[in-house]
């Protein structure tokens, strides 16, 4: 009797999206777990430039001139030349959920010597409830053989619906380019096998190599922010929507989760390039951490959008004493906020036009 064929988890409601400048190799290695799914590539730099995916994904690939065909004017929203871009893949996306990694992140192993499969670990994560406004000291209590401790409150156990799910690297580390300096041999091999909910009122560095989020809870928050070609800084794209994304989650309820899954980072990024995208950064985060650390949003603003939206407005007030980036920053999140509505009209199945479908 033949064996019967099991279905992934979420086949139909999760997309994969990956930037990149460069022929998809990577993918062989992933295709035991991403072969089922649809993938987004939103190619950076050239569009005349080819890139190759390996046979058998099913996949749309946008480039720049994707982009401005279908953004028009508010493509200038869209980062260039900076793997910011991948969030035009998060736009043009019509499922719940979202998984994006980087084109250098590899399959990883567990302590056992098993191969990873990150996206089921991610879907797991998203799945199940997180608990943002209590501690939990066995982490999550909804993985297999932990539980909420004593002292629990029961009033708390249902907990709230998770957003995010961040995951981490063995190998290559995500540090900053002084910490790459100073810790130039420095690999992480550390596997510490935990997930858990980050505390309401804490925002955290999100990194956007190996992530996972419900799209349709908090989709129009993720945006990467303006980096790379013509800005003044670089690098920020991930942590600016970590920061925003988990200040909306914490007004509207809703939860974000790290840890597991790892994925194997194979290849460091040059310190002094790195050095001269952060730089600027490194000093204006100690004006935007406390900013975020201390802002509030009204209860009037009760969608993913108004909020964005007030948020933006709330940049603008008080981060752009910091430096007139931040002024263009603030409109560049309104400009991404109309054109996801535009693209995303609610109630409306229409179809976008698409990139290259294969």
């Amino acid at each position: 009797m033949a064996a019967q064929k099991i279905t992934p988890l979420l086949k139909d409601e999760l997309d994969i999206v990956i930037p990149t400048i460069r022929n998809l190799d990577f993918l062989e290695m992933w295709r035991p777990f991403f072969e089922p799914y649809h993938l987004i590539i939103v190619q950076d730099g050239d569009p005349s430039k080819t890139i190759k995916v390996p046979d058998g994904f099913d996949y749309e690939l946008y480039n720049r001139n994707d982009i401005n065909r279908i953004l028009g004017p508010k493509a200038s929203c869209i980062s260039f030349k900076d793997s910011a871009c991948r969030c035009f893949g998060y736009m043009v996306s019509k499922k719940k959920y979202i998984y994006t990694i980087d084109d250098d992140c590899f399959v990883a192993k567990n302590p056992s010597g098993k191969d990873i499969n990150a996206l089921e670990q991610h879907i797991h994560n998203l799945l199940t409830p997180s608990t943002p406004h209590f501690f939990n000291t066995l982490y999550d209590p909804y993985r297999e053989g932990a539980d909420f401790v004593r002292g629990y409150p029961f009033s708390l156990r249902e907990g709230v619906p998770t957003a995010v799910s961040h995951g981490l690297w063995l190998n290559i580390p995500d540090y900053d380019a002084p910490t790459q300096l100073v810790k130039a041999r420095e690999r992480n091999t550390r596997y510490v096998d935990a997930v858990m909910t980050i505390p309401k009122g804490t925002i955290f560095p999100m990194c956007g190599m190996n992530l996972g989020f419900n799209r349709d809870l908090i989709g129009p928050a993720m945006y990467f922010g303006l980096m790379g070609d013509g800005q003044p800084i670089g690098r920020y794209d991930d942590m600016w929507a970590g920061w925003c994304t988990k200040v909306i989650c914490d007004h509207l309820g809703y939860g974000v989760k790290t840890g597991l899954p790892y994925i194997w980072h194979s290849k460091a990024s040059n310190p002094f390039v790195n050095l001269k995208k952060e730089y600027k950064g490194i000093y204006w985060q100690e004006d935007i951490i406390p900013f975020f650390q201390n802002v509030s949003l009204p209860k009037e603003c009760t969608t993913v959008q108004q909020c964005y939206n007030e948020l933006a407005k709330q940049v603008k007030d008080k981060l752009s004493a910091v430096d007139p980036y931040f002024t263009k920053l603030a409109d560049a999140m309104v400009t991404w906020i109309e054109a996801w509505d535009e693209l995303n009209p609610t109630g409306d199945s229409a179809k976008i036009p698409n990139g290259v479908r294969k």
